[in-house]
């Protein structure tokens, strides 16, 4: 490599070792020495500055690459999140006609023919005009227990009909169990107020024994003093005869020798 750049004027090797120089600090030595080799003699100076310029220059800077934008998760078109749901929620192959009806009433979809109420069971007939479909139910406490769907409207008031008897047979237990109620209530009632009843009259009864003692206490009392008195009254009538017999003798001793009074 030496040899082949004596060749050259001695600015031509200045250039050519400041590019050498600058190259291995960029650790591109071989690169150069391969592009020194690979020019044929005698092609000129030219020729070898044309190849020394690229290594010679500064390695532009990597432009970085963009950084990728940000995936923004975007909301399904508007209806089918809820027509996803509302399929799984309300198919009626899987959840049944229990649950078709279910969402028919909330739809206020259904027009309800006939409704019978014993006790807390019920029958009721609907009518769902679009198609042409009758639903009748049996439930209990306002909760659905029998769906049966179909579009033979006398086959619905049939069922309609057993399943209103069938609340009535239902029913039967819970009739007797809220009479039964009724009447053990009303029987506590009547013994609360009877005991009252008790209390009341118990508390009258202490008052009149302890007013008859008094009484008796009273009426005792007043015959010893009955007595009390007519004794003395008695020794006062005595006296009262003594002293007047006493008068009446000292008043003839007066009045002796004295005519007698016409």
């Amino acid at each position: 490599m030496e040899y082949a750049v004596k060749k050259y004027p001695l600015s031509v090797r200045r250039i050519v070792l400041l590019a050498a120089g600058c190259v291995l600090l960029h650790g591109g030595g071989v690169r150069a020495a391969a592009a020194v080799q690979a020019e044929p003699a005698g092609s000129g100076a030219s020729n070898l500055e044309n190849a020394l310029l690229p290594l010679a220059a500064p390695a532009p800077a990597p432009t970085p690459a963009p950084a990728p934008a940000p995936v923004i998760a975007r909301p399904p078109p508007a209806g089918q999140a809820a027509v996803g749901v509302a399929a799984n929620s309300v198919d009626s192959s899987t959840q049944g006609d229990v649950a078709e009806l279910t969402r028919l009433i909330q739809g206020a979809s259904l027009n309800e023919l006939r409704t019978t109420y014993n006790g807390g069971y019920g029958a009721s007939l609907f009518f769902y005009s679009r198609e042409l479909t009758y639903y009748v139910a049996l439930f209990q406490d306002k909760h659905f227990w029998r769906v049966i769907k179909l579009q033979d409207d006398a086959r619905a008031e049939d069922i309609y009909a057993s399943f209103a008897r069938q609340t009535q047979q239902l029913a039967e237990v819970d009739i007797r169990r809220t009479k039964l109620q009724a009447q053990k209530a009303f029987l506590e009632r009547m013994i609360g107020v009877s005991e009252d009843r008790a209390k009341r009259l118990q508390a009258d009864l202490n008052v009149a024994r302890d007013q008859q003692a008094k009484v008796s206490e009273y009426q005792r009392q007043a015959q010893d003093d009955a007595v009390t008195l007519r004794d003395g009254k008695d020794r006062a009538r005595s006296q009262l005869r003594q002293l007047q017999q006493q008068i009446q003798q000292l008043q003839q001793q007066t009045e002796a020798g004295l005519p007698a009074a016409r």
